[in-house]
């Protein structure tokens, strides 16, 4: 679906007779209108096997309509703000929604996540970057690809000096271990990400929620200036001060997911008084409008018992302060205004055919690969606590091994010692890679945010991550341990043998990891994760060949070896360092004796070692191993690129 931008329109002049969306849907002054929305989702009840689904009601047949300016969703805690807004935005599930949405009359474009800004209640932004370059990031993948570089650089700039971030432009974000930018900034820095694409509607979630009085003004106001230029900003809020509440432009009030005002937020306050709720003085509008619906204030108590006096007749007597609010409100002529007007856009909204292309993305898929993988590296770099932790705790696994099994022999302890190096080697590299299951869980919300925003494919941030971050933080372990243990140890000196060695170890890194990642991704919680792949590894390590000889398992057990990623890494290991190898020595003279074992007890090559352990010692011996951590690897791969895809992405 093409954007607001003209540059994006003229992508194929053979489709210059049809009605484009600029055209059509987005005019510089928008208009939101939404008639008989209605929304229910399936919730569970009940406890483990007793649990059942039933149908809850969030929203009762909401209708209004909301021009430029600040348009406020007030109600409590519960009352379905955040769900009435996000349906507004298309951010919820459209399972369970009734009713229709207009954009300037028309239907809303099946991209229109795309088109829209939506600022999310908890900030979400990477913490490891700078203002600047969050900036930069939104700017290069939103902004379309005719545009050339200094163009959106000089955005960027706009951006930073309309938002007042200059002083705080290259300054890092922050994370939970690093001090950052202020609640303040970041709340106008995640404004300036949607702003990047100068959407004409721009939704907020309780955008000043986390903030103190002053700062939530400061917000408030700025969304104020924006809203005088045209844009229609719409956004959800609990209950603000009075100098917020008086910068609002039109009211939406919600209780128990129902309707009881949609209007001119200075006329709110007159249209409760005609119902016999008067707010006193010095009251804050906003704090009386909740006590009105939760009945928790004296002075609203003693006006609404005036209000249910003259409605103790009707059969509706019995219902909810929220329900009866929602009734009167029904019956207004304010109310049936709107909604006669609504019925009538929804009739000539029947005979409408518009026709709209569909490119939802500014920028080629090799575009986004290269600027995702941009800020892969840079938040890798900028995390130490996760990358220069792992490769010190890394070396140093890899010193104390090169130390514990120094300068193996020649003998029946030298087989000893090296197999139990490769197998702790073997084991690390799996155990390393449990790590991997932050790859996509802790930047969970930050994708789904992007990903509906448009920013990137999928495809583009999944092969980000494995090129920017699984694949050198899986590659340098394996040459850490390698160099620091090969000599050390005292393995075979042979160029041939110490790059295969390197070059295996990497690879149980990779498919170690690729399990992680099929195993973690969609995943919410890490510990659970990080459950679930530590027994797939304690199985995979039972069946490695060395805790127990895979000739002597049960047959209807030894199929589980074919799943064992330790048992393909450390036979390649074996193959790598036994093969020519010979332990039968003279005991005067200490040269290597040609023979036949002396005894069942007595292993004189490695070959006689590796026919032991039940591992194939052909020339195809070695490969077959490689093929199998290969093909798992793919597979897991495309596995935990399936979940990513099919992974939930409203709210």
């Amino acid at each position: 679906m093409q954007l607001l931008s003209e540059d994006r329109v003229k992508h194929d002049e053979s489709k210059s007779k049809r009605v484009t969306l600029a055209e059509t849907v987005f005019t510089h002054e928008t208009t939101v209108s939404f008639y008989n929305i209605s929304y229910k989702m399936k919730v569970k009840t009940g406890y483990i096997c007793f649990k059942r689904t039933i149908q809850k009601e969030i929203l009762t047949d909401i209708s209004g309509i909301m021009k430029p300016g600040l348009n406020a969703i007030l109600g409590p805690t519960g009352s379905g703000k955040s769900s009435f807004l996000d349906i507004l935005a298309t951010r919820k599930d459209p399972h369970g929604l009734t009713g229709e949405i207009l954009i300037n009359g028309y239907p809303q474009p099946p991209y229109f996540k795309h088109m829209s800004g939506y600022v999310v209640q908890d900030d979400i932004v990477m913490g490891t970057l700078t203002v600047r370059q969050n900036l930069e990031f939104s700017a290069a993948l939103r902004l379309p690809s005719s545009m050339s570089l200094e163009e959106k650089k000089e955005r960027v700039d706009n951006i930073i000096v309309e938002l007042d971030l200059t002083k705080v432009a290259n300054v890092k974000v922050g994370t939970q271990f690093t001090r950052g930018i202020s609640g303040g900034e970041k709340k106008r820095l995640c404004i300036g990400l949607e702003l990047i694409t100068d959407p004409p509607i721009l939704f907020l979630d309780e955008p000043t929620t986390g903030l103190d009085s002053s700062t939530a003004n400061a917000v408030m106001e700025l969304l104020k200036r924006m809203s005088l230029s045209g844009k229609t900003i719409i956004f959800s809020i609990h209950q603000p001060r009075y100098s917020i509440f008086k910068l609002f432009d039109n009211l939406t009030l919600l209780a128990a997911g129902r309707l009881v005002y949609h209007g001119p937020a200075n006329k709110v306050l007159a249209y409760f008084a005609a119902l016999g709720f008067v707010c006193e003085a010095y009251n804050n509008p906003a704090d009386f409008l909740m006590d009105i619906i939760n009945g928790d204030s004296t002075a609203a108590g003693a006006s609404r018992a005036n209000f249910h006096a003259s409605e103790l007749e009707k059969p509706e007597a019995a219902e909810s302060i929220a329900e009866t609010l929602a009734k009167q409100y029904s019956r207004s002529a304010q109310c049936l205004e709107i909604k006669e007007r609504l019925k009538q856009l929804s009739l000539e909204n029947k005979k409408r055919k518009t026709f709209y292309d569909l490119m939802p993305y500014s920028t080629s898929c090799f575009h986004q690969l290269k600027w995702v993988s941009k800020r892969t590296f840079k938040d890798l770099i900028g995390s130490p606590q996760n990358s220069t932790a792992q490769i010190l705790i890394t070396t140093v696994l890899g010193i104390l091994t090169g130390i514990l099994f120094a300068h193996v022999g020649d003998d029946v302890t030298g087989i000893q010692n090296r197999v139990g190096a490769l197998f702790f080697l073997t084991t690390s590299q799996c155990l390393n890679s449990v790590t991997t299951v932050e790859l996509f869980i802790s930047e969970k919300r930050i994708f789904i945010h992007e990903y509906i925003s448009g920013y990137y494919r999928v495809s583009a941030y999944f092969f980000a991550k494995i090129i920017a971050d699984m694949i050198p933080m899986r590659t340098l372990p394996g040459i850490i341990f390698t160099c620091l243990n090969y000599f050390t140890i005292g393995f075979k000196p042979t160029a041939e043998a110490f790059f295969t060695m390197m070059i295996t170890l990497i690879l149980i890194a990779y498919t170690a990891s690729s399990l992680s990642l099929a195993i973690a991704t969609g995943q919410s919680v890490t510990s659970v994760a990080n459950l679930l792949i530590n027994i797939c590894f304690v199985l995979m390590i039972l069946f490695s060949g060395l805790l127990v000889n895979i000739t002597t398992i049960s047959p209807w057990l030894l199929w589980l070896q074919y799943f064992s990623i330790t048992r393909y890494g450390l036979n390649a290991l074996q193959i790598n360092e036994f093969t020519g190898l010979k332990f039968c020595k003279d005991s005067s003279t200490g040269i290597n004796l040609t023979c036949v074992s002396p005894s069942p007890f007595t292993i004189c090559t490695g070959e006689e070692y590796l026919a032991i352990q039940g591992i194939d010692i052909t020339p195809w011996g070695i490969w077959q191993n490689y093929v199998a951590l290969i093909c798992m690897t793919v597979f897991f791969l495309v596995i935990a690129y399936t979940k990513l895809r099919l992974l939930k992405k409203y709210t």
